[in-house]
């Protein structure tokens, strides 16, 4: 049920009155009231990890860009190369500033030369796309922000495939990893791709308020477990994926936050934030972010000091007890003399010290993606 002290001020996502129904605990989340867990977190944790879970992330910032330099406009905002993306496929990256921090994390989806979806960070909506429309200069480039107009449901899952494709006019099995395409979704016009936040195979779908309401519907009457941020964070965890505004934000660089796979510095030429990934490619990086394991169940949690041979060096960033894994696992940022696998730190829980190790991202992979 709502809590009570959830502010009337917050924005409320067109499923709002169907969580409601399922008795969701909720919580502000972004500026929106947002369910937090449903059945509980461990059991929807382990329905997006063993059949199928459903999220509700109509939260999330979508925006349609249309016309002509639209790609070179965007290359010059991320250290990706683009021109490998043809329509239908979707490259994750971040907005860079002119020092290599990350204004966020994105998904761009290519929709052919000259139109694009993007999808955003909820808390930094407002921000990116101030950003991107600061950065569009005199170009007539068409940007449509279609936030509050559209539901977003991530569909997650090994089960995912064969539990929605009844309800959807497009051939799943067609769309490859971070694959999307136009669609129906029962009968609603619907944008669908295969993309997540979970370490799982599985779909987001954009569509409709009324579109979203049905499928919502359709979807707990074929036994899909409905989710929230609880399951959402211990999975994205899990699979060692970052949380903007912890893991991640405009004073940490892609090179310092493991995303060395996005920097793509040999295949494009100028973009925002290049001098400082150069430099940093060349001398490396102070610090890293790493994957912890602590010993035994004591959980290191976001803003947590590490500590080696009694002096503080590093933070932890993001922490909980994964429930696949069933071990307490972290992100944090440690120097990087201490960021190689095996390397034992200590990380301070109320005033005292608890050994955990340096080990391999993710925690865990998935045998289905």
């Amino acid at each position: 049920m709502a809590n009570s002290n959830v502010s009337d001020s917050l924005l409320r996502t067109p499923l709002y009155d169907l969580i409601i129904q399922q008795k969701a605990r909720m919580t502000a989340f972004s500026g929106w009231e947002m369910p937090v867990q449903f059945t509980g977190l461990k059991v929807e944790h382990h329905a997006v990890r063993t059949a199928v879970g459903m999220f509700d992330i109509s939260h999330m910032g979508k925006f349609t860009l249309e016309g002509e330099g639209l790609f070179p406009m965007l290359q010059s905002l991320v250290p990706s190369d683009l021109n490998r993306l043809t329509p239908g496929k979707a490259q994750y990256t971040v907005l860079l500033n002119p020092d290599g921090g990350i204004i966020d994390d994105i998904i761009i989806y290519c929709q052919g030369e000259e139109k694009a979806v993007i999808i955003v960070n909820a808390a930094t909506k407002d921000k990116d796309k101030k950003w991107i429309l600061s950065n569009l200069g005199s170009t007539n480039i068409n940007f449509t922000d279609l936030s509050q107009d559209k539901v977003l449901l991530a569909i997650q899952g090994p089960e995912t495939a064969e539990t929605l494709q009844p309800l959807v006019k497009a051939d799943l099995t067609q769309l490859s990893f971070f694959g999307h395409t136009d669609t129906k979704v029962l009968g609603y016009p619907a944008f669908i791709a295969r993309t997540g936040y979970t370490g799982e195979d599985g779909f987001e779908v954009m569509i409709s308020p009324e579109g979203g309401q049905e499928l919502w519907r359709s979807l707990l009457e074929t036994g899909v477990t409905p989710c929230g941020l609880g399951a959402r964070d211990t999975l994205r965890l899990e699979a060692a994926m970052s949380l903007y505004g912890q893991d991640i934000d405009d004073h940490t660089t892609p090179l310092e936050a493991g995303l060395k796979w996005l920097v793509h510095l040999d295949k494009k030429g100028k973009f925002m934030g290049r001098e400082v990934l150069e430099k940093q490619a060349e001398e490396g990086v102070k610090r890293r972010l790493v994957g912890l394991e602590m010993e035994g169940r004591h959980i290191a949690r976001h803003g947590y000091p590490v500590v080696s041979e009694d002096k503080i060096v590093g933070e932890v960033t993001s922490g909980t007890i994964g429930p696949t894994v069933g071990k307490a696992i972290a992100l944090a940022y440690v120097p990087r003399s201490l960021s190689k696998i095996g390397t034992t730190v200590e990380v301070e829980i109320r005033g005292k010290l608890y050994p955990a190790k340096v080990v391999k991202k993710p925690f865990y992979k998935s045998e289905n993606r």
